[in-house]
This record gives structure tokens, C-alpha cells and sequence, in this order.
């Protein structure tokens, strides 16, 4: 019997962050990527441009984020959800917060950066307006080892430190 695919499902909506991480893999750019989703449907996509934009905040959430924005008419994302394949930064984070999304899906933690319960949680921080729910490890493995494998190269390439990816 074929294996029938939920299309609203959290790991369907990670594949296409996935898919975007993939992208800015090939891009030689870390390799995370995001979709948002409005009532099970993509609305925007996008991946790490840092390195390409020559921009600190061209995060791949900061990205999807401006592009929902758009989609929408607003700055105001409540209904959305973010999937991202990394947990977010602290800036991501906040800009998760200040639009307002609904919840925010992540692959592989972050202990030494994450703002979504690795390093800290600013996403659910009872001192903002807002708080986003959240959904860890969507997809992990994938996530993790996509991740890996870019720092692999790059280590093997001279070209980073020690990274810790959990």
C-alpha cells in the first residue's frame, strides 16, 4: 500500500524548509532554511543570503518573514506559523515576537545560540507582548545532518572553528 503524504503535516512543511536549506548549501551559505505557512499553505520561502546579500540579517526566517509580510498587506503575521530547520537566533527571535506568528517549528537546537530554549526563549518570554508556541525537532535528523556535513566541509576546508550542533 502507498504511503499517503499529510500535506498539512509539521514534517511536510519542514521538508520545504529542508529544501531551502539545500539551497543555501549549494549557495556555500549555512545551511538553514525557512517556509511560512498561512491555514496549510506556503506563503513564503527562503534561505541563509548572509554571505550572497553581504548582510548580517539576511537570515533565512528574516527573509521568509519580510516575504509574508508582503504576501499578507501587513506586518502583523498572527495566524502564520515559521518553519525553520535550525533553531532561531536572537534576532530571528525577536522579529518572530514583533510579528506576531502563531507558532514557530524548528529542526536541530541551537544550546549555544538558540533563543527558543537553547541558549534562552525569547520566543515565549513573559516580559513581551507576544509569545509564539513552539514545535522542536521536526525532522532532527535530516536538519542536524545537513548542518554537519556543511561544517564538515568547511573544517576540512580550513574555513571554520569547532561548530556544536545538537
Amino acid at each position: 500500500m502507498d504511503e499517503v503524504i499529510d500535506l498539512n503535516s509539521d514534517g511536510y512543511f519542514m521538508g520545504e524548509a529542508l529544501r531551502q536549506a539545500r539551497k543555501a548549501f549549494q549557495a556555500d551559505e549555512t545551511p538553514v532554511g525557512a517556509v511560512v505557512t498561512l491555514r496549510g499553505k506556503i506563503i513564503a520561502r527562503a534561505f541563509n543570503q548572509v554571505e550572497t546579500l553581504k548582510d548580517a540579517t539576511a537570515h533565512a526566517e528574516m527573509l521568509a518573514i519580510t516575504q509574508a509580510e508582503s504576501v499578507m498587506g501587513d506586518w502583523r503575521l498572527n495566524e502564520c506559523e515559521l518553519y525553520v530547520t535550525k533553531e532561531p537566533c536572537p534576532m530571528c527571535a525577536g522579529a518572530m515576537v514583533h510579528a506576531r506568528l502563531s507558532r514557530v517549528i524548528f529542526g536541530c537546537g541551537d544550546p549555544r545560540g538558540g533563543a527558543a530554549g537553547g541558549l534562552l526563549n525569547l520566543l515565549q518570554n513573559p516580559s513581551l507582548n507576544h509569545r509564539c508556541a513552539i514545535t522542536a525537532q521536526v525532522r532532527l535528523e535530516e536538519c542536524r545532518a545537513l548542518l554537519q556535513d556543511f561544517f564538515r566541509e568547511k573544517r576540512a576546508k580550513g574555513g571554520v572553528d569547532q561548530v556544536r550542533i545538537d
